[in-house]
């Protein structure tokens, strides 16, 4: 085993995504993960077939949930329910995105646990926070981390439609928020010796990601405008397309460093001295004629030959926007460790990195996503074994 959580044991009450997110990146960092799953599986197995994938797997689960080991509890049953809270007073953390309501009902609400494990580091995931009128209300995180935050809103151009999330993307940021929280509450505990709740919310998440816009509101009162393409104020942070159809950014955010470097890839050193563009107000003031000219500029060339004209000037900040398959064929994400191999039986399956890395403790996953009720009798026999 590796990695910088070893001999961490965690107890997972989770269900589709953002809980099981948070336990497998515990999991992959080295702790021992069991899955308590009710008979008929965490739902979230159902996602290869909603995906339309016949052979019976599931990649968006196998994401979420591999080196865990799962154990098949009823904890509406009362037999279920203490044995769910036996192999809590074992745990070192518990993580849990079953709404409160239901939690205190069987008994594994933060209170009832904490009793009986003080030690007990109890990670809550809900939908909109522990108070308020909508407390115990149902989210996914569409409704709670994308719609209800701002976020939809503020990446929806004036009369368009808002775009659709792609899927889980506001649970995989609360489920990293989540394991940053249970490590800090494992460091608190290890000088004082006691556990405690630590919570997020899938809400809470989408106005952190949109807090660049929420806090100028609150501290200004306005609000920064939607951006369009057409008549960005500044040009030189703005997406344009090659001759191929390629589209690309350029992220030219420092006015002073930024401008001339561009102004010479794309052969206009004489727009540096032009009155329509010289300063960063009339560059803004001309933004739609600047873009204009650009785009023109810019379909001359596929963005291979702009890359390598790019290339020569250092202080040219820009990037691809890259498909599925860009991404797979791009070298730069593998040698940033964004693929890991997963061991499974005589060969490995290759999957996506969690996003963090340890160099004095470095992790490596240990197997694939259990099979529903996979670790039962093994996680059984070793509550019987620790029972005096």
């Amino acid at each position: 085993m590796a990695g910088p959580l070893v001999g961490v044991r965690v107890v997972e009450l989770g269900v589709w995504v953002a809980g099981p997110a948070a336990g497998g990146i515990l999991a992959d960092w080295g702790a021992d993960v069991v899955k308590i799953e009710p008979p008929d599986g965490d739902p979230a197995r159902m996602f290869g077939r909603m995906l339309g994938i016949e052979d019976g797997s599931s990649p968006p689960f196998e994401m979420d949930n591999r080196g865990k080991r799962s154990i098949v509890l009823d904890v509406t049953t009362e037999d279920d329910r203490a044995t769910a809270r036996e192999l809590l007073c074992g745990a070192d953390v518990f993580l849990t995105n079953v709404r409160p309501a239901a939690l205190a009902r069987v008994g594994l609400d933060f209170e009832a646990v904490a009793a009986a494990n003080p030690a007990l580091v109890y990670g809550l995931i809900t939908g909109y926070g522990e108070r308020g009128p909508d407390a115990d209300r149902a989210a996914f995180d569409v409704a709670a981390f994308w719609a209800r935050s701002g976020l939809a809103h503020l990446l929806t151009r004036p009369g368009d439609t808002p775009p659709f999330q792609r899927g889980g993307m506001g649970d995989h940021t609360a489920g990293m928020t989540l394991a940053a929280a249970v490590c800090a509450a494992l460091v608190a505990r290890g000088r004082t010796g006691r556990g405690q709740l630590v919570s997020t919310s899938l809400y809470r998440q989408g106005a952190y990601t949109v807090s660049f816009d929420l806090n100028t509101f609150l501290m200004t009162g306005n609000p920064i405008a939607i951006g369009q393409r057409e008549s960005m104020g500044n040009p030189c942070m703005n997406n344009y397309a090659a001759g191929d159809g390629r589209r690309f950014w350029i992220v030219g955010l420092q006015a002073g460093r930024h401008w001339p470097p561009l102004c010479r890839a794309v052969g206009r050193a004489d727009w540096l001295t032009d009155p329509r563009y010289d300063t960063p107000m009339n560059r803004a003031v001309n933004s739609r004629e600047l873009i204009a000219e650009l785009d023109a500029i810019f379909v001359t060339k596929p963005l291979e030959d702009w890359a390598k004209i790019f290339a020569g000037e250092p202080d040219f900040f820009w990037s691809p926007i890259n498909s599925l398959e860009d991404v797979m064929a791009d070298e730069q994400f593998y040698a940033s460790g964004g693929i890991v191999n997963v061991p499974d039986g005589e060969g490995g399956i290759s999957m996506v990195a969690s996003p963090a890395d340890f160099h004095g403790t470095p992790w490596e996953p240990r197997s694939p996503a259990p099979q529903l009720g996979q670790h039962t009798d093994e996680i059984l026999a070793e509550l019987a074994d620790r029972r005096p």
